[in-house]
């Protein structure tokens, strides 16, 4: 996993429509040259646009060859077409890269295998063909294998750790072992919990450049954001930790007082202090996974049996259902809670949120799915409907879930936008979602390495799992 500094969020632009247009039409259709004689399982997708994320362009009526799990080719025709055994007529339909979801969460055991198998389905009906695991698990590297294996129907898997807090960590040399350990084990990277003691932290991180481990996640309270952004996470996620960064010290409050993620120090805010604060996170080149949605549905002042109530609820087993009711009815009627005040505490959050946007710095798209009233894959239309509020142009939301993470990775080579060579990851939507991100929510069909997954087979699936989800 890459950290901030090899991200290059800010894709470079072509000065004037006419040049830049022409440009992308030259760098997608003239790669890859197909074969006068297809070979037996190379797929023609047809009449389909394709939605350039980099350039935030749509290249219209074009063909795309897929085989052996590669795009072959992409441009305004293909000779011999047909001859292809496999054609699909996308009938006027967006390619899109598939998704990434960055702050994803699997199940483990004793889940059954069953219903981990189930949400990473229904992450993919939703067009989200990477997850980065945020509490990990042994059996999330046994799944992680499964899948590069092509023996998992599921998204690619970046698992992080199992948490590292204030209970796992609770001094210099108990960091020290588990970092140590969970670097050997293959995680992907450590994930870090509230509660961990600053001095337990910097051992925490001087040994985990010395395993060469990134770490993500939270901000613990005695580590505070600043220290937090010059130790180079790899991202904060939820966007931690900076609405108590704008608290001045002159407030002399209880730094454990801050409530969730900040809320308790909303009226002590001074937003005045913003700009300093980005231009921090942005010179430490640590990016932000800004989980907007968990705060605009689990801690918003919305009744629970109305989001209940969508429809995408019906593939979550009701005793999920039933917790989560419960631990939103639980916050609102906490005394410490109050309407207005969540109304101050979420403009602070988008105003950063749009901010760091602005200044380039490294927004990558992630709901924190299945918590609360987040359904794995339906979530994050529900995350980029709270980028949309921050103020962030559709194309910049779309880079956020496709571009940005690939650099993230450095998978670039293999996914993010959709060239000749890279992997087939894609999804075919209804509309184009540079004018209307609505759009990803019409999902039409899904390929996935050398696998087609068409809306009927989606829907199949997805049917089956909402049954055993009943009749749990």
């Amino acid at each position: 996993m890459k950290t901030r500094d090899q991200l290059n969020c800010s894709p470079g632009r072509v000065s004037g429509m006419f040049v830049s247009c022409l440009l992308a039409c030259c760098m997608l259709a003239c790669q890859g040259t197909p074969s006068d004689s297809p070979s037996p399982t190379a797929r023609l997708f047809t009449n389909v646009h394709v939605v350039d994320v980099e350039n935030g362009q749509v290249l219209e009526n074009q063909v795309m060859v897929v085989d052996s799990g590669r795009i072959q080719h992409i441009g305004p025709m293909v000779e011999n077409a047909g001859a292809y055994p496999n054609p699909i007529d996308a009938g006027g339909a967006y390619a899109v890269p598939g998704l990434t979801e960055m702050h994803a969460h699997i199940p483990s055991p004793p889940t059954s295998a069953r219903r981990i198998e189930e949400t990473l389905f229904l992450y993919l009906s939703n067009g989200v063909t990477t997850i980065r695991g945020m509490l990990g698990h042994p059996y999330h590297l046994e799944l992680r294998e499964r899948q590069a294996a092509g023996e998992l129907i599921s998204p690619r898997i970046f698992t992080s750790s199992p948490s590292l807090n204030g209970n796992t960590v609770p001094t210099p040399e108990a960091a020290r072992t588990l970092v140590g350990q969970y670097a050997s084990e293959g995680y992907d990277f450590l994930k870090i919990h509230p509660g961990i003691l600053r001095p337990v932290f910097d051992t925490l991180v001087a040994t985990a450049r010395e395993n060469a481990i990134p770490f993500a996640g939270h901000v613990p309270v005695d580590v505070g954001i600043r220290h937090a952004l010059e130790s180079r996470y790899a991202t904060i996620d939820h966007v931690d930790g900076f609405l108590e960064g704008l608290v001045p010290e002159s407030a002399n409050v209880a730094p454990a007082e801050n409530g969730f993620f900040g809320f308790n120090f909303t009226p002590l805010a001074n937003t005045g202090s913003m700009d300093a604060l980005v231009a921090l996170a942005l010179a430490y080149n640590v990016a932000v996974v800004p989980t907007q949605s968990l705060f605009e549905r689990w801690f918003a002042p919305t009744d629970a049996d109305s989001l209940l109530a969508q429809p995408e609820m019906r593939y979550m087993p009701a005793e999920t259902l039933a917790n989560w009711k419960q631990t939103k009815e639980a916050y609102m009627s906490d005394p410490s809670w109050d309407p207005d005040q969540w109304e101050q505490f979420n403009a602070i959050r988008l105003k950063l949120i749009g901010k760091l946007q602005k200044n380039g710095f490294g927004l990558l798209l992630g709901s924190d799915a299945p918590q609360v009233f987040n359904v794995p894959g339906f979530s994050i239309h529900h995350e980029i409907d709270g980028m949309q509020h921050a103020g962030i142009p559709p194309e910049e939301i779309l880079r956020m879930g496709t571009l940005y993470p690939a650099r993230f990775f450095g998978i670039q080579d293999e996914t993010g936008t959709l060239e000749a060579g890279k992997r087939a990851e894609f999804f075919l939507v209804g509309g184009n979602p540079l004018e209307d991100l609505d759009a990803l929510k019409d999902l039409r069909g899904l390929m996935l390495g050398d696998q087609w997954f068409s809306r009927e087979a989606i829907d199949a699936r997805l049917e089956e799992i909402a049954q055993n989800a009943a009749g749990e």
